[in-house]
């Protein structure tokens, strides 16, 4: 789509703040008004539209991108959502270990047991953790609380934690950033510790560096939205 207005601000709109091109409301794909709930998160989609220079980039608008899954995919059928999101807990980044080397070992505990142990502590569940890729279920009573407290999120935190999850491969990583126990880039640092280790090992490679640049810049998107949610 080209660029086709001049001007774009933010005005009170019923329920929170919309945003309005040339004085016309924005929608979302699916032509819905595009209304969020904080002035700072409206603002935020508002400078995006102004830094279209000639054709807007879908990429380049990660704030507008979430906002709009979350009024067209996410509030129609919040409970589906949620709850393909809350399977994440079945097989959580955090519970799968290597064996070796004992650097990285070393590297996993330090980024990963913090999760578990504050998720054990907030949730009051337990986590069973294992060496390498099997599957290794985990008890229904922490399956079911984890999957409990996305269900309670309303569907603009539930959209910003779509991309935290699957990017990640963390649920735990996702629920402490949400609720601050980490912070963006502690959490980025743990779930990206496998593929920056890979990176190390076996040499730098441009195509798997630009990959990786690009989970990070959707990620931090992702945790930039819920914190405008709060501000």
């Amino acid at each position: 789509m080209k660029r086709f207005w001049t001007a774009v601000s933010v005005e009170a709109e019923e329920p929170g703040w919309g945003i309005r091109l040339d004085g016309r409301p924005l929608r979302t794909p699916a032509r819905a008004p595009l209304v969020v709930p904080t002035r700072v998160l409206a603002e935020a989609i508002e400078e995006e539209w102004a830094a279209v220079a000639d054709t807007v980039d879908p990429r380049a608008m990660p704030m507008t991108g979430i906002a709009d899954a979350a009024i067209d995919r996410v509030a129609p059928d919040r409970h589906s959502f949620s709850a393909n999101l809350g399977l994440y807990a079945e097989a959580d980044l955090a519970c799968y270990r290597a064996e070796a080397p004992r650097k990285l070992v070393a590297l996993q505990e330090e980024r990963w047991d913090p999760l578990l142990g504050w998720a054990r502590r907030r949730f009051d569940v337990d986590f069973a953790t294992t060496c390498g890729v099997m599957h290794v279920p985990q008890a229904k009573a922490t399956v079911e609380r984890l999957a409990h407290a996305l269900a309670a999120l309303d569907p603009f935190r539930l959209a910003a934690m779509s991309p935290l999850v699957t990017i990640g491969g963390s649920l735990l990583a996702a629920l402490a950033l949400l609720e601050r126990a980490v912070s963006a880039e502690q959490a980025w640092a743990a779930v990206s510790l496998d593929d920056q280790w890979q990176l190390d090992q076996w040499g730098r490679d441009a195509e798997a560096e630009a990959a990786l640049e690009n989970r990070r810049r959707d990620f931090l998107a992702a945790a930039r939205f819920l914190e405008l949610l709060d501000a």
